[in-house]
C-alpha cells in the first residue's frame, strides 16, 4: 500500500525514533509499504518517520545513482538495504557537498556537507546484525535517511541564511501550498 508523506513542519520529523525488537507489530507490511512508497515518489531512501511513525527503521535504493562505467558508482547497482535500530559509529573522511532534496520537503534542493565515509551497526529485515562501512553515494543517502530518525532535516544542515532564504517557501510545503505527483500529509493543511 502506498503511504501518504509526512510533509515539512509535522512534529514526527523532528523526534528521535524509538528502537523496535523483533515483535514490532505488522513489521514485514510496513516494510513492503515503505518501499511501495518510497518507488512511487521516486525515492532514493524513506525513513519511518516520514510515514508517521517514529521509529528507527529506514530503507534505501541507491541504484538510481549507478553508472556501470564509473568505478566510484558501479558498486550501486544492487544497493537496497533495510536498515533496523542503525547506530553511526564513526563518520570519516574529509567532508564533501553533494545537493540533496527530501521526500518531506519537495521542490527544495541544496548542498548539504557530509563525510565520505560511514561505519553502521544494523539489523536487517531478517534480524541479521551487521556492521559495515559504506563509503560514497551510499553513505551520503546512509547519512541522510539516518538523520531523519534522528529527527534532523537535511535543512538543519544549512545555514542562517540559506534557511531564512527558504522559510517562505518551506511555510508553503507545511500549509499544502506546493504540487507533488505523490500522496501527502500536510501538517498545517487548512
Amino acid at each position: 500500500m502506498i503511504l501518504p508523506i509526512v510533509a515539512y513542519g509535522d512534529p514526527v520529523l523532528k523526534k528521535v525514533g524509538k528502537e523496535i525488537d523483533k515483535d514490532y507489530p505488522g513489521l514485514e507490511t510496513l516494510l513492503d509499504n515503505m518501499w511501495q512508497t518510497m518507488y512511487n515518489s521516486e525515492g532514493v531512501g524513506i525513513a519511518a518517520p516520514q510515514i508517521g511513525k517514529s521509529i528507527r527503521l529506514f530503507l534505501v535504493d541507491a541504484s538510481p545513482f549507478a553508472d556501470q562505467e564509473n568505478p566510484e558508482t558501479k558498486d550501486l547497482v544492487d544497493f537496497k538495504r533495510v536498515f533496523i535500530n542503525p547506530t553511526i559509529i564513526e563518520e570519516s573522511g574529509t567532508e564533501w557537498n553533494f545537493e540533496e532534496g527530501c521526500l518531506s520537503i519537495p521542490d527544495v534542493r541544496e548542498d548539504v556537507s557530509r563525510h565520505p565515509d560511514v561505519v553502521l551497526e544494523y539489523y536487517d529485515e531478517n534480524w541479521n546484525k551487521h556492521k559495515e562501512t559504506f563509503s560514497g553515494i551510499a553513505a551520503r543517502v546512509i547519512q541522510h535517511e539516518y538523520d531523519h530518525i534522528e529527527g534532523i532535516l537535511f535543512t538543519d544542515h544549512l545555514s542562517g541564511l540559506r534557511k531564512r532564504l527558504l522559510k517562505g517557501k518551506l511555510s508553503n510545503i507545511s500549509k499544502g501550498k506546493i504540487s507533488v505527483s505523490y500522496r501527502m500529509r500536510f501538517p498545517q493543511l487548512k
